[in-house]
């Protein structure tokens, strides 16, 4: 929802006037420009202890990294320290319940939290303390609002950095601090709201992946037909299978091949090149796609003669590390390294045994939990994972099944994302226009958890914007996630 659509449903100020801050705007003219180094008491950071010792972390003061900043309340953190780190590194200051953490760091960057409890922090996180012009829920709503500005900020290369000054250089525009209280109160209860339908929706795209997970087990497992006769299929995590299905393993009815990387692993020679796809467990795990057509990199020609070649159409399987069990087809030709396995040969639809195998990959993970170290899946296990086999019609029928099914579902969940990324929009444009003054919530009240106020459009706006764009997707998708 645009700005300029909030202020059709919300009553405006009668007069702005130029912020003077392009990515700000106009703000109401009774408004004032705050910098945050001259608003606050104190603005500072922390560090990170030595990683070496672990003393340093046997307290019970909470240290907080940015990982923990979530744009929540921060009430406890994984690691602590004690007064004696405190009084060891300098750079550590423990600031009171209530102040406004912000990451300026890499992947975190512009992520948000308000101390619940006194803490201290490390060096990525920037703390703003106490105010006499600002309140902290008001900043922290705006701080939302500006994300991306602030993160344009940044400078360096490689992963987006700000520092504690272009922090403290940011030019706030707020009203008198009665108003900031009532803006904080109104976003409060306007953005729970949309933080509700979003967690709804969120919970149907999980609801959605689990019932197509489910179809497709069947489908591979019992087939099509449900008056079919029936046979134990004397696999314990398989259970029944059709009466005229036969029961085999990956090791008869394929050749299955590790991969392997050139040696020696650092040699320029051999790797970076422009010759052959170099496929990783990475690039099998990064998607839900059945099909490999690209890699991100490319070995040399010398290093791809020291490697197994896979041919287009092989099915492929992740055996190594926490996403272990995953499968994926090449629709190339390409070398894998020593964290994939390849069925050459196969004698069955790669694509049924796409499915099937993706149906089994929190199954492989459980039976090799009981190692120790990186667990792995090596080829004798592979070869001895047991398949059902219909006859080829049928699989033809089971796999045409399966990708209307994936087709079906998978239009469920873009709608249901769609309707995700239309209320975080939506969320962003109301704090945008509340911190700035676009809408005039002043008359914003709470009582027994309603929110009346003067304007009759304003109670129900944001609700009813948000319901319309997810409406239709939420009750299609629900259907039949429950059907």
């Amino acid at each position: 929802m645009s700005k300029a659509a909030l202020s059709g449903k919300y009553a405006a100020y009668p007069e702005y006037k130029d912020s003077g801050v392009e990515w700000v705007g106009s703000i109401p003219s009774s408004w004032e420009m705050w910098k945050l180094s001259h608003a606050y008491e104190l603005i500072g950071s922390g560090t990170t202890p030595t990683s070496n010792n672990e003393k340093w972390f046997q307290g019970d003061i909470p240290w907080i990294t940015t990982g923990e900043l979530r744009e929540n309340i921060i009430t406890d953190t994984t690691k602590k320290v004690s007064p004696l780190t405190i009084e060891t590194f300098t750079a550590l200051k423990i600031y009171p319940k209530g102040s406004i953490a912000i990451a300026m760091y890499g992947a975190t960057i512009g992520r948000l939290g308000i101390l619940g409890v006194d803490a201290t922090t490390n060096q990525a996180c920037c703390v703003m303390t106490k105010s006499k012009v600002l309140k902290n829920k008001y900043l922290f709503y705006w701080l939302q609002a500006f994300k991306d500005d602030i993160v344009q900020l940044s400078s360096g290369g490689g992963q987006p950095n700000i520092n504690q000054e272009k922090v403290a250089a940011l030019k706030i525009s707020a009203p008198v601090l009665k108003e900031q209280t009532q803006i904080a109160a109104f976003l409060d209860h306007e953005t729970v709201k949309i933080d509700t339908l979003i967690e709804k929706q969120q919970q149907l795209i999980e609801l959605l992946k689990e019932k197509r997970q489910a179809v497709i087990s069947h489908a591979v497992t019992k087939g099509l037909n449900p008056d079919v006769p029936m046979k134990d299929s004397g696999v314990e995590w398989l259970g029944e299978v059709p009466a005229h299905w036969d029961i085999t393993k990956f090791g008869y009815i394929s050749s299955v091949v590790r991969g392997g990387s050139p040696r020696p692993a650092g040699d320029p020679t051999l790797f970076n090149g422009d010759y052959s796809p170099w496929v990783t467990v990475a690039e099998i795990t990064k998607d839900n796609d059945i099909y490999l057509n690209q890699t991100e990199t490319f070995l040399t020609k010398k290093g791809s003669d020291q490697c197994r070649v896979f041919q287009s159409g092989t099915l492929l399987l992740s055996n190594s590390g926490a996403t272990l069990g995953v499968p994926k087809i090449l629709s190339i030709d390409a070398n894998a390294n020593d964290g994939v396995v390849g069925f050459e040969n196969l004698q069955i639809n790669s694509e049924f045994a796409y499915f099937y195998l993706s149906t089994l990959t929190h199954n492989l993970r459980e039976r090799i939990k009981q190692g120790s170290g990186q667990p792995n899946l090596n080829t004798d296990i592979v070869k001895e994972i047991s398949v059902p086999i219909p006859s080829s019609n049928e699989v033809k029928l089971i796999v045409n099944s399966i990708k209307e099914t994936i087709n079906r579902y998978s239009l469920l969940t873009s709608k249901a994302q769609d309707a995700i990324n239309l209320m975080q929009e939506r969320r962003t444009a109301l704090i945008s226009a509340a911190v700035t003054g676009k809408i005039d919530v002043r008359h914003f009240t709470l009582k027994d958890g309603i929110a009346p106020t003067t304007n009759s459009d304003t109670n129900e706006a944001v609700q009813e914007a948000v319901q319309e764009a997810a409406q239709e997707a939420a009750q299609e998708a629900a259907q039949e996630a429950m059907a």
